[in-house]
């Protein structure tokens, strides 16, 4: 019997591992060395909060993996011998295995800071993470300061975690302004606005020095770079980015980059090896995507994709139109096909951009210049339909239109206030356009 090994039981290893049971009889043996069972990794952050219990992120039960033939692995793989097709783990005990899936996502990301292993040093990605975090803060009265480095997703998903627990937070981002390198300008000042009104700290422009360590090695204070500030705090968050997990890869004559490269196929250079998730990179980025995805539903998609292939069906990965959610701390946010930064968008895409007056909402609507083809839209505290933006970037649809039928869009609850017309009226004062707002239709809705 064919026995496929995934190393590394996230998203991606889990979903293979499921798809590959659903249509073969493979022997399939799951390796982890960070927890037995999977978890969701997107939930950690509302264990600490109070809001679920650790089990409630465990999507299957622990009887799961025995009724359906997936063995379960503890351990860490510090060796793969291709040739013999073997795995070597820190205990000595060896694996041998007929195909290989790598799936051992990402670890922050570390500058070589002066302190960075010292205790109450963490990320905010694996559940270890959340065992420190409950260890180093607990409450306020034993984390007098937590102090936070990198402004991306996980960093202000840490600052609510600690604010929840009414822990005083200072964050320290190297841009000018928060996350800008991805979003617009109007967005990224608005979520400024919005963490400092959560009374955290917010320091832009500001880099981290060094991280400075009490008489018994816990985090005492950190300094900053360009004042050389001292600020007192318990624990120190790195959300700085991640980085491929792959350092036990190396000289396995599995070809990397920054991460493991893989081909459309999700095919390494060595046959029977493959590689899925955060620590896949594109030989050649898929669109205008990035050749390395750290995304939950990408991850999924690969799983998905490489157990057809596995399976016999070979299958090519092809992710379809970018897509993304988030929230920034009580802001939901979404953001369909592409809509980049000023720093970062092409002379022919040009913005359409609204923004309330009073509430935290916004939209920001990317489009071509001389086609007019709708090209992307983020949303801030509106909630829109997937499908049908999907369908209206694969229709290749002109941001007129997209003005014209933006109700069917909406995905609001009830009662909630609609700003359609507001939003269509101002495109057609900015655009010299006449532009009449179609009344929502299901029909349009589910037939689309």
């Amino acid at each position: 019997m064919e026995h496929i090994v995934i190393i590394g039981n996230g998203i991606s290893g889990v979903t293979a591992a499921r798809h590959i049971r659903k249509n073969s009889d493979k022997k399939i043996t799951l390796v982890s060395a960070e927890t037995k069972y999977f978890f969701s990794r997107t939930a950690l952050m509302y264990v600490y909060m109070g809001h679920m219990k650790f089990e409630h992120t465990q999507p299957y039960e622990n009887w799961f993996w025995d009724k359906n033939k997936i063995e379960l692995k503890e351990g860490f793989v510090n060796k793969i011998n291709t040739d013999k097709k073997t795995l070597k783990f820190k205990d000595s005990s060896i694996l041998s295995y007929d195909k290989l899936i790598i799936a051992t996502g990402s670890k922050p990301n570390k500058f070589g800071w002066p302190g960075q292993d010292l205790k109450g040093v963490m990320g905010m990605y694996h559940k270890q993470d959340l065992e420190n975090l409950e260890k180093f803060a607990p409450n306020k009265e034993k984390c007098k300061r937590a102090v936070i480095v990198g402004g991306g997703l996980i960093g202000i998903e840490l600052a609510e975690m600690l604010r929840s627990r009414k822990i005083p937070v200072t964050f320290l981002v190297r841009e000018a302004s928060f996350w800008n390198g991805v979003l617009p300008t109007q967005e990224s000042e608005m979520i400024n606005n919005h963490i400092k009104e959560h009374h955290i700290d917010l320091r832009l422009s500001t880099n981290l020095k060094e991280i400075k360590a009490d008489k018994n090695g816990n985090v005492k204070s950190v300094i900053i770079e360009e004042t050389g500030e001292e600020i007192f705090c318990n624990v120190v968050g790195l959300t700085a980015g991640v980085t491929p997990n792959i350092d036990f890869i190396k000289d396995s004559g599995i070809a990397l980059g920054r991460g493991v490269k893989v081909n459309r196929f999700l095919e390494t250079n060595i046959k029977n090896v493959y590689a899925i998730g955060d620590c896949a990179e594109q030989h050649e980025a898929i669109g205008q995507r990035r050749n390395i995805e750290a995304v939950w539903y990408t991850g999924r998609m690969m799983g998905e994709t490489l157990a057809q292939t596995i399976c016999g069906n070979k299958t090519e990965y092809k992710p379809g139109h970018w897509f993304n959610s988030a929230k920034f701390l009580d802001i939901e946010y979404q953001t369909y096909g592409w809509v980049f930064s000023e720093r970062s968008k092409k002379e022919n895409e040009a913005y359409f951009q609204w923004q309330h007056t009073k509430d935290h909402k916004c939209i920001t609507i990317s489009y071509d210049i001389d086609s007019r083809q709708f090209l992307g839209i983020n949303t801030f505290g509106i909630r829109m339909r997937h499908e049908i933006f999907d369908t209206w970037l694969t229709q290749n649809k002109s941001v007129e239109f997209v003005l014209e039928y933006l109700a069917d869009a909406n995905f609001d609850p009830e009662f909630y206030k609609l700003h359609e017309a507001e939003i269509v009226t101002k495109f057609n004062t900015e655009q010299m356009t006449n532009i009449n707002l179609k009344k929502k239709s299901w029909k349009r809705i589910f037939t689309n």
